[in-house]
């Protein structure tokens, strides 16, 4: 037997033998009111969140600035497509992607009729969609304690809307700002009751990777711009 097979026996041996005794959970299996289990034990491990909406929002925006998100607070609707507009403007973008709902419809209405508008709900094909300069999707939720936007399936445009436009727009009301990840399921699962959608993604910034000599590249996997607009 060679060394290196003495270092993999050993190496097993030492698997097996931890493997013989259950690691002592800390605490019991909790559930909710419902039955269902819950994960708010699990708060005393994770960074604490404000309880006021202020507190939530200035984390929030503490923390898209450490991640590169672009936070915009917007007084009303009218706001969010100056916004939109501007950043078109700035691009030189000519079309844009998005998908219908009641908060996005009556965005669509003030944007500039020079920009083209291609709507998923309809159809699209998915050489169109990747060529579009931006991509503007609603959200379930934005969670405070990490800074990320909630997005699903079927509530924001489908899988694709937020991943292949190089910017991703989100337009969020403040109601939207949960505290903390455990919220956020808890909001999800009281939402959908079981019948998830088959995507549920939390976007933390813009797409990035350090892979390659810990070089932090944007827009690796994903959008490389990543702007937030908060409604009221």
């Amino acid at each position: 037997m060679n060394a290196n097979s003495g270092d993999r026996n050993a190496v097993l041996g030492r698997i097996r033998e931890a493997l013989r005794e259950e690691a002592p959970l800390k605490h019991p299996a909790e559930r909710s009111a419902g039955g269902a289990p819950t994960t708010a034990h699990f708060r005393e491990w994770l960074p604490p969140v404000g309880s006021r909406i202020d507190e939530r929002l200035e984390l929030f925006t503490r923390l898209s600035q450490t991640l590169r998100s672009e936070l915009t607070l917007c007084e009303n609707i009218a706001a969010a497509a100056a916004a939109v507009t501007e950043l078109a403007a700035q691009e030189n973008w000519k079309t844009i992607a998005l998908h219908k709902s009641d908060l996005l419809d009556g965005l669509r209405c003030l944007l500039p009729a020079s920009l083209n508008l291609l709507t998923v709900d309809e159809g699209y094909d998915k050489d169109a969609l990747e060529a579009c300069d931006a991509g503007i999707t609603q959200c379930e939720l934005l969670v405070a304690q990490t800074g990320s936007v909630c997005v699903t399936s079927s509530n924001d445009g489908g899988r694709v809307l937020s991943v292949l436009p190089p910017h991703h727009i989100v337009v969020a009301r403040r109601s939207q700002l949960v505290s903390d990840l455990t919220e956020a399921y808890a909001s999800l699962a009281s939402k959908y009751r079981g019948t998830y959608p088959s995507m549920i993604s939390f976007i933390t910034g813009p797409s990035r990777t350090g892979d390659i000599e810990r070089i932090l590249v944007l827009g690796a996997h994903g959008p490389k711009r990543l702007s937030i607009l908060l409604l009221p």
